[in-house]
């Protein structure tokens, strides 16, 4: 048994876990943060995504030990004070869910995408569809995703930018 100590949605938890365990679990099991999905717990589906100091990792891939001393954020961490994130409100305006297994994947990975733009620089969708491409829905065709990040693009600032 190890002890970690994580900071999680700017929030330290500490814990005695197993040294085996999986980021996604721990977040799951450990923390009930069930909003990071566990999918198919081979990496390829990309529903497990969270960030890890600002980068998209497949939370499926990264032991909780791992990930002591770093910033973790989960899609629980993107409202703050009860406002969306503008990535959740694109996803509202465009239509970007249906069943919404791989959105909170899609949310955070779209999240590290317009941290990393330059200025205001406008994003083009085959931007856009090379960030989500670690990500796999089985339900909108990517269209609307494609949109929803977009409306994201368009409609963030510098201030949401945490």
């Amino acid at each position: 048994m190890n002890q970690v100590t994580l900071t999680i949605n700017e929030r330290e938890y500490t814990r005695v876990i197993e040294p085996r365990t999986l980021l996604v679990h721990f977040l799951r099991d450990e923390l009930g943060l069930t909003g990071t999905h566990w999918g198919c717990d081979t990496s390829n589906c990309g529903a497990c995504v969270v960030l890890l100091d600002g980068w998209p990792v497949k939370s499926c891939t990264v032991l909780a030990v791992s990930a002591s001393g770093h910033e973790v954020r989960t899609v629980e961490g993107l409202e703050v004070d009860g406002e969306l994130d503008p990535v959740q409100q694109g996803f509202t305006e465009e239509h970007g869910l249906q069943c919404g297994f791989c959105t909170p994947g899609m949310l955070l990975t779209a999240r590290a995408l317009l941290d990393r733009r330059v200025g205001g620089d406008r994003l083009t969708d085959t931007e856009i569809r090379e960030a989500i491409s670690g990500q796999i829905c089985r339900c909108t065709g990517y269209a609307t995703i494609v949109r929803s990040i977009r409306w994201a693009a368009e409609h963030s600032t510098e201030e949401v930018h945490r």
